[in-house]
């Protein structure tokens, strides 16, 4: 089946128009957004698909070579961003399992052993610029390891208690000790740092662990440098409207996110969505980028793979989390059926061999075509993209985006039974192509049954790349 006419309900015609992301903010709240410019200066990033790289365990050595060697495969999966997690040398005082954190940081312009040398970083990234990719860095600024340098040559930049005693971050991260970014030589010190990487290495930009963590000030100091040597991608981890005014392109969209998982738990249904958009369109900037996920490095390790987090609803959530616009992302692995929480301390190798691992891989590879080719939920640079999320039934969620004459249709089930579509007929929509679809029924001319966490995704005008 390569095409169907979709129909739906009078009902659905004249429902509830739920949200509008194309909707202008004030003049005034867009004049606070002062180092980025939503996606202008950086184009390349309206229909990107990002993928996040586990080094450690994505292959049995963990090197840059065995890495490399895989970009052919990783570019016919559909990805346009490669995002390392941290790549310097991880302290030893106080490290946690074998290997221990990335995240703990011994020497901020340096290369990790584990990994490869620096000249082998460098001409990864060049190869990788070559296929097209473009590469960011995982910065982490909050904290360093307890044996970084800056901890004995630098100890008014850590934070103290009442007795003087440098501490962590929170006292589960007894690997780290927290920065303190009142100190301004330690803002100029991460700066030159983070500077070094793009000098050394030409990279694209930065995912910032922990942003909320560290002063908005600081990070619209650091972008606003970082700029003058080449305009970078910025992504923070966090999610406070704040962020995204002043200093970066992207934020998480944990919220999102976890209603997805909520969703599954029988928690909350297609109305949480719903009221989600509302929300969102209504406190950040037309032009603001949520990175939408199913899985990253913490979810997988901490909280359970995907068929744990979302069972028989992931290809559903999945699909959501490309066609609502955003940034999509995929955790290293899960194009290959990753089905195991990988160890964060230790050696665990991603098993690349898995028996569905070739359905895996075509079905991102088919949602990242379908995120290429259609405006209509790339982002939204130039606020012509309308997003309408009807009001149907508390089980099913649906809407249209649109840009110009192109137009991206999803209907999905989000419930563990089976609802019924023959009442949800409106003419006029022959024109819909069907792209990809799960546990849904047609007669060829309308959709009038999804099954436990069935959906379909549909376009119109789908423009040829």
């Amino acid at each position: 089946m390569t095409k169907t006419f979709i129909k739906f309900t009078l009902a659905l015609l004249f429902a509830t128009l739920i949200f509008n992301s194309c909707q202008q903010k004030s003049k005034d709240e867009k004049d606070e957004k002062t180092q980025t410019d939503g996606q202008a200066d950086l184009p390349w990033l309206k229909n990107a698909v990002i993928y996040e790289v586990n080094l450690r365990q994505f292959s049995a050595s963990g090197k840059f070579k065995d890495f490399e060697v895989r970009l052919d495969s990783i570019k016919k999966l559909g990805v346009d961003i490669l995002w390392f997690m941290p790549l310097q040398p991880i302290g030893i005082k106080n490290r946690k399992g074998s290997l221990g954190s990335y995240y703990s940081i011994k020497d901020y312009m340096a290369v990790n052993p584990e990994f490869g040398t620096l000249d082998e970083f460098r001409n990864l990234v060049e190869k990788c610029h070559q296929k097209g990719f473009k590469v960011i860095l995982d910065w982490v600024g909050n904290h360093s390891s307890w044996d970084n340098k800056l901890i004995t040559e630098h100890p008014d930049w850590y934070t103290k208690d009442s007795s003087g005693k440098i501490i962590a971050p929170v006292p589960d991260w007894s690997d780290v000790a927290d920065l303190n970014y009142e100190n301004k030589e330690l803002r100029g010190y991460m700066i030159n740092a983070m500077k070094w990487w793009i000098d050394e290495c030409d990279l694209d930009g930065f995912r910032c662990d922990v942003a909320m963590m560290i002063p908005t000030d600081f990070w619209v100091e650091a972008t606003k440098e970082l700029n003058q040597t080449k305009k970078v991608f910025m992504l923070a981890e966090a999610e406070q409207p704040d962020h995204m005014l002043k200093a970066f392109h992207a934020c998480y969209g944990w919220e999102f996110h976890h209603i997805l998982k909520e969703i599954y738990k029988g928690n909350k249904n297609a109305d949480s969505l719903r009221k989600y958009f509302e929300k969102t369109s209504d406190i950040y900037p037309a032009e603001a980028i949520k990175m939408h996920f199913v899985a990253n490095h913490d979810e997988n390790t901490w909280n359970g793979t995907t068929k744990e987090s979302y069972g028989e609803s992931e290809d559903a959530m999945t699909a959501l989390s490309f066609t609502l616009g955003g940034l999509p992302m995929i955790y290293n692995g899960m194009e290959a059926g990753l089905d195991k929480r990988l160890k964060f301390f230790d050696k665990d190798p991603i098993d690349w061999n898995k028996a569905n691992g070739a359905s895996r891989f075509e079905f991102y590879k088919t949602l990242a075509a379908i995120r290429h080719k259609n405006p209509a939920i790339w982002t939204n640079i130039d606020g012509q993209t309308n997003t309408q999320i009807f009001k149907t039934t508390k089980e099913v969620f649906a809407f249209i985006k649109q840009s110009g004459n192109n137009r991206v249709l999803v209907v999905a089930n989000l419930s563990s039974k089976t609802v019924k579509m023959d009442a949800l007929e409106i003419p006029g929509l022959e024109q819909f192509s069907l792209r990809l679809y799960k546990n849904m029924k047609t007669d060829g001319e309308h959709l009038y049954e999804l099954g436990p966490w069935g959906y379909s995704v549909s376009t119109v005008n789908e423009p040829t790349e």
